[in-house]
């Protein structure tokens, strides 16, 4: 395939940025889009110029590293797929791509195609853990768990942190992927000792990130590549609702 890509290309974050068009030739439908973009920096390379730069990692949908918006999709056009497993028979020959970042301010631009993530982990620092006693592991059946409720907490810890979700927000929420990670300890008994000043704390570090607020658009369970149900930000509030009564 020939296929016009139109890449983001931003030296550092103090640089205003463009879209430059890059024309790549022989694009096998096999290729993941990873490898497309290797191929093109390969050519780039070895042309003098700077290659593109652009997060990856385990390219096995695992990591979330792979954080590129694609046509204006996270992750691009295919459902529950992530950039690294999205392949290049879902394009076709002579397609124009638009090749962008995650656009948050939270999220801001180190270079080119990179974003700092490190919101979510702060995220997760102040309150996504639970309180254990070190030692042996416990019987696995030894704390009965309410299936219903395991296949929840299950659903909701297939989160990868990619930040899709922010991405395609028009408010730049985090609430689904905060609700994930609250919603998947909340359910399960080992979680509960920290239930409601977990809500309370990672609720607060995400306003104080500057992600925006939920208005229930459902943008971001849409391109969830592990399909977070729209659900878990509703255990979320109801959480943070309870939280709140305790408090006062």
């Amino acid at each position: 395939m020939k296929l016009t890509l139109k890449i983001w290309r931003q030296k550092n974050a103090d640089d205003p940025g463009r879209m430059v068009p890059y024309e790549l030739d022989d694009v096998s439908p096999d290729m993941s889009f990873l490898e497309m973009l290797d191929v093109l920096n390969e050519r780039l390379i070895v042309e003098g110029e700077d290659p593109v730069a652009f997060d990856h990692d385990c390219r096995e949908g695992i990591c979330g590293m792979c954080s590129l918006v694609i046509d204006g999709t996270p992750h691009g056009p295919q459902q529950a797929t992530t950039t690294c497993q999205l392949h290049m028979r879902h394009f076709k020959d002579g397609d124009v791509i638009t090749i962008e970042p995650w656009r948050a301010a939270a999220f801001p631009v180190i270079k080119d195609l990179v974003v700092d993530r490190s919101a979510f982990d702060r995220i997760i620092q102040a309150g996504g853990y639970v309180s254990a006693p070190t030692g042996s592991a416990p019987e696995a059946a030894s704390i009965p768990v309410p299936q219903a409720d395991a296949h929840a907490a299950f659903d909701a810890a297939t989160c990868i942190g990619c930040g899709a979700c922010v991405a395609a927000c028009p408010n730049a929420s985090a609430m689904l992927f905060t609700a994930a990670k609250i919603t998947h300890l909340g359910l399960m008994p080992q979680g509960q000792p920290e239930r409601y000043g977990r809500v309370t704390a990672m609720v607060a570090q995400m306003d104080a990130e500057g992600f925006g607020g939920c208005t229930n658009t459902g943008e971001c369970t849409a391109v969830c590549p592990k399909g977070i149900p729209f659900e878990t930000i509703s255990r979320l509030n109801a959480d943070l609702l309870k939280a709140t009564r305790k408090a006062s």
